[in-house]
């Protein structure tokens, strides 16, 4: 993966604000080790201006009961987000709500909707990828394929959906970062940059953490984002951001029409 020399300098200049936008709590996922307020507490003292909960949803390795009636389940779903924002806005973090979204294996990383939004909208429990997709784009929504080329036990086949996602997830630091703990195999996020750039679709990158261990990704933007709608927007819109692998001294550009400079 190329890297663009002089990211480390950029990094260190008080104009950038970085963002974990691939982050799970124990309230929700099954596999994560730190509550949401925790997590919170961690990435501000990390030096992140923001971070998006994006706990695995019904279809992935959630740690909420699945036969609960769905209002009560989507209830339980969001308290991780809920104790982070919560944290968040005493400890001047800022707090967004997403989920990670799963189909036998394959996952994707949704952000826009809210809770309520869910729970006003039960279909989205078994929608398949296509219906996923309509439904997230009718609400101004993003729909990012997370890790699309790992290679796991618990995912039987690698499938690509390009037609069916906004931005693709070519960063993760659990394959690159020295901290990781699973997961490790950088050519993960080589495959996935060369299938963003190879369909024109905008690029993202996420710790994709479970704990404090590692706090090493992330996207790097000039400017503090207003909200998650101003998220998906520098997304969408491949607005310069530093993508981050959690490797040292690693990162990529992002932006322009190729969506790499």
């Amino acid at each position: 993966m190329a890297r663009r020399k002089g990211a480390d300098n950029a990094m260190n200049s008080n104009r950038i604000h970085l963002y974990e936008t691939h982050l799970h709590t124990a309230e929700a996922s099954a596999c994560a080790r730190w509550t949401g307020a925790e997590a919170a507490r961690a990435c501000r003292a990390a030096g992140y201006t923001g971070i998006v909960v994006t706990d695995h949803f019904v279809g992935g390795n959630t740690g909420i009961d699945r036969s609960l009636p769905w209002i009560a389940w989507v209830n339980a779903f969001e308290k991780g987000y809920l104790h982070a924002k919560q944290e968040g806005d005493r400890i001047g973090l800022q707090v967004f709500f997403g989920w990670e979204a799963g189909y036998k294996g394959t996952e994707f990383l949704v952000y826009g909707p809210d809770a309520d939004w869910l729970r006003a909208h039960p279909e989205i429990r078994d929608a398949t990828v296509e219906e996923q997709f309509r439904l997230i784009r009718a609400e101004s929504g993003l729909v990012v394929h997370a890790h699309p080329f790992r290679e796991e036990p618990y995912i039987p086949a690698i499938r690509l959906f390009p037609d069916l996602v906004d931005a693709v997830e070519v960063c993760n630091a659990t394959h690159s970062s020295p901290k990781s703990v699973s997961h490790n195999q950088p050519s993960y996020d080589r495959l996935a940059l060369a299938y963003a750039q190879r369909h024109g679709l905008p690029m993202t990158a996420g710790s994709d953490i479970h704990s404090s261990l590692m706090l090493d990704g992330g996207m790097a933007f000039h400017r503090r984002l207003t909200d998650l709608q101003d998220l998906i927007r520098a997304i969408r819109e491949r607005e310069p951001c530093f993508l981050l692998d959690g490797s040292t001294g690693s990162s990529l550009l992002s932006g322009g029409p190729a969506g790499i400079e």
